[in-house]
């Protein structure tokens, strides 16, 4: 089963390393020329590394052509590549914000558009998604991470409805926190704005819990092999509960304020 997976780290590498482990071959993506080393050398020609870098919408299609004329075609296509920015909204530069939307959502949408046609001529095929629970619930300090993720997630449902008929499968995942590099060596820092620092302090802090991002592995080769996967999955313990209070709090505040939304629409 060839797939194409940002895998030089976390996640990517988990899930990469697991379908190897079983037989798969695996099309992996990175900057970084040496990030497979390791899975070269041990897996060999069913590893096909390929270096890109997913803001480049020409290279991508390139990527992908490349693991289509080296497998015979992919079967799973993982996009994963992504990082979050931490910083108030106020505090984020311009350049911070368009590098997060090139990465979390272009990226994506790059590599997904690479691979429909090819999907859509063979009638099958999987796009998975790596989203976050923050692509349905937002925190303080994280907006334009959420903005990218929440982005993800609406064009990933509406591209779920319009490639259903071609026989193709999308999932988005949904990972809540994990012991990856996302919130350390991946991460990206806003420089502080002293109005911010009395909020800052008082923020409710995200449990030290972190999932373990090996025990991943099991539920993503589940996902990929399921006849029928779901449009939306969480990973990790905790986000069920996360979002049915959410949903909760939103469903109350939009009655609370129906009336007034009726009278928007007019006599």
């Amino acid at each position: 089963m060839p797939e194409n997976n940002s895998a030089s780290k976390g996640f990517g590498l988990e899930w990469a390393e697991a379908a190897l482990e079983r037989g798969d071959q695996v099309a992996v993506t990175s900057r970084s020329e040496s990030a497979f080393d390791g899975p070269v050398a041990k897996y060999g020609d069913a590893v096909l590394p390929l270096r890109l870098d997913v803001v480049d919408r020409a290279a991508a299609f390139k990527a992908v052509q490349e693991a289509i004329d080296e497998f015979g075609g992919l079967d799973v296509v993982i996009n994963n590549a992504g990082y979050g920015l931490f910083g108030m909204t106020e505090e984020v530069t311009e350049q911070q914000a368009r590098e997060q939307i090139d990465v979390n959502v272009f990226g994506a949408l790059w590599v997904t558009q690479a691979v429909l046609p090819h999907l859509r001529a063979r009638g099958s095929g999987h796009i998975i998604q790596v989203s976050s629970i923050g692509g349905v619930v937002s925190l303080p300090g994280l907006g334009l991470y959420h903005a990218s993720k929440f982005a993800l997630e609406g064009f990933t449902a509406s591209l779920a409805a319009e490639v259903k008929d071609f026989g193709i499968k999308v999932t988005l995942v949904e990972p809540a926190g994990y012991a990856t590099g996302w919130a350390g060596p991946s991460a990206v820092q806003t420089e502080h704005l002293p109005a911010y620092d009395d909020f800052r302090a008082a923020m409710t802090r995200i449990s030290a819990r972190r999932g373990d991002p090996s025990a991943t592995r099991a539920a993503i080769l589940t996902l990929v092999d399921a006849e029928q996967p779901p449009l939306r999955i969480f990973f990790g313990e905790g986000p069920l509960e996360i979002i049915t209070r959410e949903y909760r709090t939103r469903l109350d505040e939009w009655r609370k304020w129906d009336d007034v939304s009726k009278i928007a629409f007019g006599a």
